[in-house]
């Protein structure tokens, strides 16, 4: 004869409330006209919002648009967007302006944001400095995703680490920002990231025996 008990044993009631999944902020960052639209565009699972605006003549001698002459628009706010990752975890990806002119912004999009993926293009790679000290100075954990145009130059992850003078534990990973999959393993390697440095944290926060 089955117990209530051992009916019930290691399932939750049938009317217990539905667990929420864990919601984590990322930013999507990174000079202007990388990719960052369009990384937010290919993996969001929900209709992504973005601010795109025509590039007018007032942007001529401020707007630096060497190696990008093709891109028409520009982001003026943000995008943004949501993926789940797995079950129970959920990324709501902010994408950031990328002109200097925007970067006023930055402050308030990384208000609660957990990690930061800064996208880089090799034909233009100064462009992620910035970014890429902002969120050093902050102490916000990030990876670089180097999105692999065509007319690119073929350089490798160390390659790319080296010319950043990035710490050994920052990731650095290759990238279609086009394609759905490769923006998710992106996001899939920074949350793997964000994980083992919070157990690097716990581990030093504990008291020495």
């Amino acid at each position: 004869m089955v117990s209530r008990h051992s009916e019930s044993a290691g399932s939750p009631p049938e009317d217990a409330a539905p667990v929420a999944p864990v919601a984590v902020k990322i930013l999507v960052a990174g000079g202007f006209g990388v990719g960052k639209t369009t990384l937010v565009g290919a993996v969001s699972e929900i209709r992504p919002l973005q601010t795109e605006e025509l590039l007018t003549d007032r942007g001529v001698g401020v707007d630096d648009t060497e190696g990008v002459e093709q891109k028409t628009t520009t982001t003026v706010a943000m995008d943004f967007g949501r993926i789940t990752i797995r079950d129970g975890l959920v990324l709501y990806l902010f994408g950031t302006p990328g002109q200097d002119r925007f970067w006023f912004m930055w402050d308030e999009l990384s208000y609660g944001a957990l990690g930061a993926v800064v996208l880089a293009d090799t034909r233009r790679l100064a462009d992620c400095f910035p970014a890429v000290d902002y969120f050093e100075n902050r102490g916000l954990p990030f990876l670089i995703a180097v999105n692999c145009f065509d007319d690119g130059y073929d350089y490798g992850p160390g390659e790319i680490r080296d010319a950043l003078d990035l710490n050994d534990a920052v990731p650095v990973v290759l990238c279609d920002v086009r394609e759905r999959g490769s923006g998710k393993e992106v996001l899939t390697t920074l949350v793997k990231h964000l994980l083992a440095v919070h157990e690097a944290e716990t581990r030093a926060d504990m008291p020495a025996l």
